[in-house]
């Protein structure tokens, strides 16, 4: 059975892998072609994205996957789209409220934030049917996509402004979303008029609430620092930064993937306590490979990145190398939320993200001004390594786990061992 699950985390892993190598590609494209300014205009742009897409989930996210097995889906996705609009509308008026931006540049916002939160409604509602195989498809195509039409209107076309950035996500988007549309409709659910409607809405909103709370609390922590950059510093070192948590956080496709697949068997299983061995296990494996991928990074010299992204970047090595502590504790943070979001004990992950946003905003507060980028990097570290703690222990407190249990041993190995010899 252990065997079984970890061929589905290969899978997953190996196309989120593949989603990391082109999400890389936008990130080198963009940097390489726009600058540091450019490139932090376009993650500047990413990051607003990101906040109203973590906002839908307060009527959707993970709640979508939880429900899936036990709703019909055509009753799901309608209460998700309309918070999807509700929220990309009034997200975009207020981000225009707080910083001076121009007018097109909301008009692309809510545009393109709408189609990533329709998207993402989809893919959850597939994935909650273990639609896996579908999921990834999806994933993976719009980051192939987004990647094409960049090298494309960059490189092929020499097009080198920002707004390229935004059109090419209109497709990188908006064509997978078409797809969804067709793998939704293969589902045996048809829709039943408004007969539960309401009923369901309900249940996704009660779920939601709890569920998602933990995660915009997380984005504070993993973006927050941009905003105090950008303000204390200027675009160009939002654009440096970027590419150092950009490189840093690829690595967490491994502990995600391995998250992803153990939340999935967990909301499906009937014995939730059979599903501890296996998490555990998944966790130690997914651990020690994300320490060892984020030491090779921390090694990586300044001539080697600025060679790759342009010479602006190499300031970027002491950011990876302050991250590389807070990568490996999100690698057990994730392992451990995963665990109690797939019990629906939202709470426990709610005071840990609490507890590293309570940690960021002074950490960014004291640090940034004094040392730019750096402390960035380490009010970030110091965040993941508080949240993970808090976590730890009421892990330990739920489940009967010591320090011990975290540790790889040769059991785990050999189990490795077997999966590779298997493929």
């Amino acid at each position: 059975m252990l065997l079984a699950v970890l061929r589905r985390i290969f899978h997953t892993f190996a196309t989120r892998l593949s989603v990391a190598l082109l999400s890389f590609a936008v990130v080198w494209l963009t940097a390489r072609s726009l600058g540091a300014a450019g490139r932090g205009s376009v993650s500047l742009f990413v990051t607003d994205c990101a906040a109203l897409l973590l906002f839908i989930g307060l009527l959707g996210g993970s709640s979508l996957i939880f429900l899936a097995p036990r709703r019909n889906v055509w009753h799901l996705l309608v209460p998700a789209y309309g918070w999807a609009v509700v929220v990309c509308t009034a997200g975009t008026v207020l981000a225009g409220l707080l910083r001076p931006v121009p007018v097109s540049y909301l008009g692309h916002l809510w545009a393109l934030a709408l189609l990533q939160a329709f998207l993402s409604i989809n893919s959850a509602l597939l994935l909650g049917r273990k639609r896996e195989a579908a999921y990834n498809r999806l994933n993976l195509s719009q980051v192939a996509l987004l990647a094409g039409l960049l090298l494309l209107a960059f490189m092929g076309l020499g097009w080198r402004e920002v707004p390229v950035y935004y059109c090419a996500a209109y497709a990188a988007y908006g064509l997978p979303l078409l797809v969804s549309f067709g793998l939704l409709r293969r589902l045996p659910d048809r829709w039943e008029g408004g007969r539960g409607l309401r009923s369901t809405a309900a249940e996704l909103s009660h779920h939601s609430r709890g569920a998602h709370l933990s995660n915009i609390l997380a984005f504070a922590n993993y973006r927050l620092s941009y905003y105090f950059v950008a303000h204390f510093v200027d675009a160009r070192a939002v654009g440096v930064l970027s590419v150092g948590v950009a490189l840093a956080e690829a690595i967490w496709l491994i502990p995600r993937s391995a998250a992803l697949i153990q939340y999935v068997d967990l909301v499906h299983a009937d014995d939730k306590q059979a599903q501890l061995a296996p998490t555990l296990r998944v966790a130690r494996l997914a651990a020690l490979a994300t320490a060892a991928a984020v030491g090779v990074l921390a090694l990586l010299p300044p001539a080697l990145l600025a060679a790759v992204f342009g010479p602006e970047f190499g300031e970027a090595r002491p950011v990876i190398a302050w991250l590389a502590p807070g990568v490996v504790a999100v690698a057990l943070n994730v392992a451990c939320s995963s665990y109690f979001a797939g019990l629906g004990q939202y709470r426990t992950n709610n005071w840990a993200t609490t507890l590293g946003l309570l940690v960021t905003v002074p950490a960014c507060w004291l640090l940034i001004p004094r040392l730019g980028i750096v402390g960035a990097a380490m009010a970030a570290s110091l965040s993941y390594i508080a949240s993970t703690a808090f976590l730890l222990v009421q892990f330990g407190r739920a489940t009967g786990a010591g320090w011990a249990d975290w540790l790889p041993g040769s059991r785990d190995v050999a189990y490795l061992r077997e999966l590779v010899r298997s493929r």
